[in-house]
């Protein structure tokens, strides 16, 4: 569903089954280590449809969210306007998938307990997230007869170096996908990359030795102490509460 000046708009979903000439478009090998399934490709061209709302929209920014979100209490404050985009935004990711991700120490705080930061690591999950009419395009091309997991391209550093956009993480998120706030609604693009994983085998391959934990040991330290000196810190994005408060 993406939201512009316009409003909203409910996009429906793509459904592969019904569209089998997507899953004979090629797979973008920078983006995915083992073949996208029927879903992820569906999702894809969903995300696909509302870039192309964005992208012919008169508004300069428009918003994605898929259908199963929990959403802040206070995000109608925040999506009544854009005046807290930074000029220089692209992508801002509004929603926390509870993983790891590296920000720029530098903060801009925007009002309403939210604070912006540069995003300079992949931060999956593509379920809320804003756009640039300019971003919309060029995912809209970078896309064209490409299959890609949209949550890899979209926060993506490679993506943003190659087509110079800037990609922020609103903290504390605005949203998160309803499974991990309620446990109710399962993730069908988790279970199926799940399968995928053990059809493939790599989920039986044996634990690495010694040597190659500590090896990769290294490197993540080697990692944490590059980001530091790059005023950059490791985060787990918190969500914004979804109860309103008094306070």
């Amino acid at each position: 569903m993406p939201a512009s000046a316009s409003g909203f708009d409910r996009v429906a979903a793509i459904d592969a089954r019904q569209h089998p000439d997507l899953m004979l478009q090629r797979q973008h090998p920078l983006y995915a280590i083992q073949r996208l399934s029927g879903s992820e490709i569906a999702c894809l061209h969903s995300h696909r449809a509302c870039w192309t709302i964005i992208a012919q929209d008169e508004a300069p920014y428009g918003a994605v969210f898929e259908d199963d979100m929990v959403f802040s209490a206070r995000a109608g404050a925040l999506l009544a306007d854009t005046n807290w985009i930074p000029a220089d935004a692209d992508v801002v990711k509004l929603e926390t998938f509870f993983h790891t991700t590296v920000i720029q120490r530098e903060r801009v705080c925007i009002g309403n307990g939210f604070s912006m930061f540069r995003l300079r690591k992949n931060h999956i999950g593509a379920g809320g997230y804003l756009l640039s009419r300019q971003a919309a395009r060029d995912l809209l091309l970078a896309t064209e007869g490409v299959n890609v997991a949209v949550d890899n391209l979209i926060f993506d550093p490679a993506f943003a170096t190659s087509t110079d956009k800037t990609i922020y993480q609103l903290v504390p998120a605005l949203c998160a996908q309803e499974h991990f706030v309620g446990a109710k609604l399962p993730s069908l693009l988790a279970q199926e990359r799940d399968a995928e994983w053990v059809a493939s085998g790599l989920a039986n391959k044996r634990r690495k030795p010694v040597t190659a934990r500590v090896r990769r040991e290294v490197r993540r330290t080697a990692r944490w102490i590059a980001d530091f000196c790059r005023f950059r810190r490791q985060i787990v994005v918190p969500l914004s509460p979804i109860e309103a408060s008094d306070q």
